[in-house]
């Protein structure tokens, strides 16, 4: 079995880390290269920086602070945010991402999977989905998560895959920054209708809520923010409390 990945997530805006609940009530959490630095020395498996107003705004992700921090870092990096065209992506990928995560973009655009896949290769695009239960079903919320759209998570997360992208990370907005564990049940059910890797996002408070996304939900990797940033969760402790579930994890 392929070991499990623990993902810290830099959250971006104004160029600070910052840490929200339900995607709103943003706070500051740090200087992201020295946060990437750390987690890059103390067992972090990949690192994924999103810059989350940029689509909002209507700007680019800072490629500058992407350098910054890939230059500082020796594991797998993810960026997004604000990627809107085959340019954009190119211009991460030069200034250091290992992978691009792309969001609403993607949704507008559907064949912006295909292009990038087609110049980079499906290893290097995440296709994140940002969803929120409505009744019995999932529906993906875009720019951000202040947009709902009409697309149901798991149809999306089928046609990102056959368009090519290598990964989904998937965010429950319900359960965000709750530090109540992850959407184990939907997670399961994407892991059992993709062949491509499935990543957790949202909802990490406890080590057994990573457990829980690996057993349960079925999750190859499991991304979390504010644990990791203020301390309340170390890195090699929770790997170590994983190895006694017998969760394969790289140590």
């Amino acid at each position: 079995m392929l070991a499990k990945r623990i993902i810290p997530c830099l959250d971006i805006k104004d160029g600070r880390t910052v840490k929200g609940v339900n995607f709103v009530s943003l706070q500051d959490a740090g200087d992201p290269v020295e946060l990437a630095r750390f987690y890059s020395e103390n067992g972090a498996d990949e690192l994924v920086f999103l810059d989350i107003t940029a689509t909002k705004e209507k700007r680019k992700t800072f490629s500058e602070l992407v350098k910054k921090i890939a230059r500082n870092i020796n594991i797998p990096f993810t960026v997004g945010g604000g990627i809107s065209t085959l340019d954009d992506a190119k211009l991460l990928v030069y200034s250091g991402a290992d992978k691009v995560s792309i969001n609403s973009a993607a949704v507008r655009n559907p064949s912006l999977i295909n292009d990038i896949a087609k110049q980079f290769g499906n290893q290097c695009v995440v296709v994140a989905i940002d969803a929120k239960q409505v009744g019995n079903s999932w529906k993906v919320y875009v720019a951000g998560g202040s947009i709902p759209t009409e697309l149901d998570l798991f149809d999306w997360a089928v046609e990102a895959e056959r368009r090519g992208a290598g990964e989904i990370l998937f965010t429950s907005m319900d359960h965000d920054g709750t530090k109540n564990g992850f959407a184990n049940e939907a997670l399961a059910r994407l892991s059992a209708m993709l062949t491509i890797p499935v990543i957790a996002s949202g909802g990490a408070g406890a080590p057994e809520h990573f457990s829980d996304a690996f057993v349960l939900g079925k999750a190859d990797a499991a991304l979390a923010a504010s644990v990791f940033h203020f301390h309340e969760i170390d890195m090699m402790e929770l790997k170590k409390y994983l190895q006694k579930q017998n969760i394969p994890v790289r140590v």
